[in-house]
């Protein structure tokens, strides 16, 4: 009897086992099937005016200094895309276009500081519908605070490189004193703005609700101009030569009556420069002034292009460490294989090509953005892309990747597809288009469109401004062809072989003006657009004139000989 109760208790106790390893079984299950279903992490890293030059990782001039091994790495873990380009190379701008997905002239967002509402946020408004905590943190540079997302900090308008103002979300507004002026924020965080800014993200991912996935927009002002490194990397680079693109003292080809001036007459007035050549606005200023005007031309050019890198570059570095510091937090809570991290620059930037500074034009270093990618789940490591790709996709992307609805009112298109199989759609688009707007301002650049394909670049510079109808700076065409000429230096619009090209391209540039409504007579300067949009002989000869007349209006030889005083 003993004996068979002690078999009855040892079979229910093996029943017992079995049932319970059966479930904890079941329950693996379903975790890892929880675990696989659930909705990414989305780090948005940007920093502005970082160009695609100098990351390591695009190769170029500047890969074996080796600015950017953080963000070099996350291209050898995910995707580089080598065709991702902005519609319009100014900060603000491009910073509401990946917010919107929509074109400048339509999210209304057309020149620095321009307003965007909190109803036109879309990103954050329907990532929040689709279950994340949303925040952005560092420079902003949008005339209204970013309402739509949980929490923000950020800067005001430009910040500060140092001892940086924020505006937090639900925090009193008070006034600070920078200098002899008083700026309005919540807090002030002492340290280099770079550092601030990492730690600050690091901060709100340790306090945020963890049972929802994250999107996180992380915004560096690093290395926008004038270029402020932390302490730490003064000596950086200084004993290395910095290499100079090919046409940097040579401009050889590229332009036209309308960005040089007929017979050149503009050259000294029109893009602002590395060296001395626009008189009205150029870097030799970084130089000490005593060792400026002990140099000859040549040496001033040398000087002014080498001081001009290593404090851009400075920046860079301090950008790329704090980036590893968010990542190592990332790995060290588990999150690193669950999030998406995207890197890129709110556009491109001039570090000397073409003898130019700043970013605004339409060629192929102010155009185009750094974009790289990393997650392991879907997105093969170490894999490139030439697919066309524009700041506008970018909020459709993320939406889809978050498994979140993308509103019809977002001109751009989810790039997902080929993020995930490294192929095009048969449909997808082969051109990306370009305006910019703000005619002469700043670091005068004339106003002008574009269109860009894998093949050649075509641009219009109509030289009005944004409420005008009338042309300031001289009309003209440029056409290159970027298989034979990646570096633009060569503009072949007049040579005959190209009249072809040119006719399909403009077709091409017609439709997309159409497609994306900004074609009508709402804008001004499209009469100025539709005026020399064939450029006959006769409209060379208006060309000419209106340089001559802009070659007046600007008292050039009066500055020239007031700059040669001061330097």
């Amino acid at each position: 009897m003993k004996f068979r109760i002690r078999d009855n208790l040892n079979t229910m106790f093996s029943k017992s086992i079995k049932k319970l390893l059966s479930n904890i079984l079941l329950l693996g299950f379903y975790v890892g099937l929880a675990q696989s279903s659930k909705k990414p992490n989305i780090l948005f890293i940007m920093s502005d005016d970082h160009t695609s030059t100098a990351i390591g990782a695009y190769g170029g001039r500047l890969a074996k200094l080796n600015p950017t091994p953080t963000i070099d790495q996350l291209a050898n873990e995910g995707m580089l895309l080598e065709n991702t380009f902005c519609n319009n190379a100014i900060c603000s701008p491009s910073r509401a276009s990946i917010l919107t997905g929509q074109y400048s002239s339509t999210n209304g967002v057309t020149g620095l500081g321009g307003r965007l509402p909190k109803e036109k946020q879309y990103l954050p408004i329907e990532l929040k519908k689709a279950g994340y905590e949303t925040a952005v943190i560092g420079k902003w540079h949008l005339g209204t605070m970013p309402l739509a997302f949980d929490y923000y900090k950020v800067m005001r308008s430009q910040g500060h490189y140092f001892n940086p103002i924020f505006t937090e979300k639900g925090q009193t507004i008070k006034e600070y004193k920078v200098g002899k002026k008083t700026e309005k924020g919540t807090i002030q965080n002492i340290g280099h703005s770079s550092d601030v800014i990492a730690s600050s993200g690091i901060d709100w991912l340790q306090k945020r609700n963890a049972s929802k996935p994250f999107f996180l927009k992380l915004h560096f002002k690093a290395p926008h101009g004038p270029f402020s490194n932390a302490p730490r990397y003064d000596t950086y680079l200084e004993d290395v030569k910095i290499p100079e693109p090919d046409n940097y003292r040579d401009r050889k080809n590229n332009g036209s009556i309308a960005t040089r001036g007929y017979n050149d007459e503009l050259i000294n007035f029109i893009g602002t420069s590395v060296d001395g050549r626009n008189k009205l606005r150029n870097n030799t200023s970084l130089i000490d002034r005593k060792l400026r005007q002990s140099l000859s031309d040549k040496e001033l050019t040398t000087k002014a292009y080498q001081v001009y890198l290593k404090k851009y570059l400075r920046c860079v570095k301090g950008v790329d460490d704090n980036v590893k510091l968010v990542i190592d937090h990332l790995k060290s809570e588990g999150l690193y294989d669950n999030t998406i991290i995207i890197y890129t620059g709110d556009q491109g930037f001039y570090l000397g090509e073409h003898n130019f500074i700043d970013k605004r034009w339409g060629y192929e270093e102010g155009m185009r953005m750094p974009f790289i990618i990393r997650y392991p789940k879907t997105i093969k490591a170490g894999t490139r892309s030439d697919a066309i790709t524009e700041n506008v996709d970018f909020a459709p992307t993320i939406l889809d990747f978050a498994g979140a609805e993308i509103p019809n009112q977002m001109q751009g298109k989810s790039f997902k597809h080929i993020l995930e199989t490294g192929k095009e759609h048969k449909d997808w688009k082969q051109e990306a288009y370009y305006h910019y707007q703000l005619h002469m301002a700043h670091h005068l650049n004339p106003a002008h469109i574009g269109i860009r394909t894998k093949d050649y670049k075509l641009l219009l510079f109509y030289g009005a401004k944004i409420k005008s109808t009338m042309p300031t700076t001289p009309p003209s065409w440029e056409l290159y062809d970027l298989k034979k000429d990646p570096t633009e230096d060569n503009n072949v619009y007049s040579n005959p072989k190209y009249t072809k090209t040119i006719k399909d391209l403009k077709e091409k540039l017609k439709q997309l003006r159409k497609d994306y409504k900004l074609d009508g007579t709402d804008f001004a300067y499209n009469k100025v657009i539709n005026e020399y949009w064939d450029y006959s002989n006769d409209d060379y000869k208006k060309a000419i004139q209106i340089s001559s007349e802009a070659k007046k209006s600007i008292p050039l030889d009066r500055k020239i000989k007031k700059n040669k005083k001061k330097h």
